[in-house]
């Protein structure tokens, strides 16, 4: 991984840091337009009752109304696989590359980014994993709630 996607890989795990700290669920994500970050988010599910406020909803939230060629020259970052309704936002708005903190605890709609030309990188950064792998031990109602799963 580059030294800039290091960097706002680390600014995405920052985010996700903050929805811990706030009581929701640890994931992050942040928007970069030609070098600068453009939007920020994380998780907020729970913060605001929200069945939607995912991280990379709410990084693209937060960026505001941007013309479709922001989006098309921009990468978005995330600690965790995008699940398919954050998949759908980066198809509609057609951002071409998609950098990934990990994939180990969750595995989202990456294959189907994929073969709508997406550019996915996953890095498996260990941090990111091991903040998920805590999260989903300590707070197991949580995450299923989210991510609609059981064991």
């Amino acid at each position: 991984m580059e030294g800039h996607d290091k960097a706002y890989l680390k600014a995405a795990l920052a985010e996700a840091k903050k929805g811990l700290q706030t009581g929701g669920i640890p994931i992050g994500s942040v928007l970069v337009h030609q070098g600068d970050i453009i939007g920020r988010g994380h998780n907020k599910r729970v913060q605001q009752q929200s069945v939607t406020l995912h991280g990379e909803m709410d990084a693209l939230e937060n960026a505001g109304r941007q013309p479709a060629t922001v989006y098309r020259h921009s990468v978005l970052y995330t600690t965790l696989s995008p699940c398919p309704m954050c998949t759908g936002a980066i198809l509609l708005y057609g951002i071409p590359k998609v950098v990934i903190g990990e994939n180990t605890n969750f595995m989202g709609a990456e294959e189907h980014l994929r073969a709508n030309g997406v550019e996915v990188v996953v890095v498996n950064d260990a941090e990111c994993i091991r903040m998920m792998q805590d999260f989903i031990k300590s707070e197991p109602h949580l995450w299923h709630e989210d991510i609609g799963e059981e064991n």
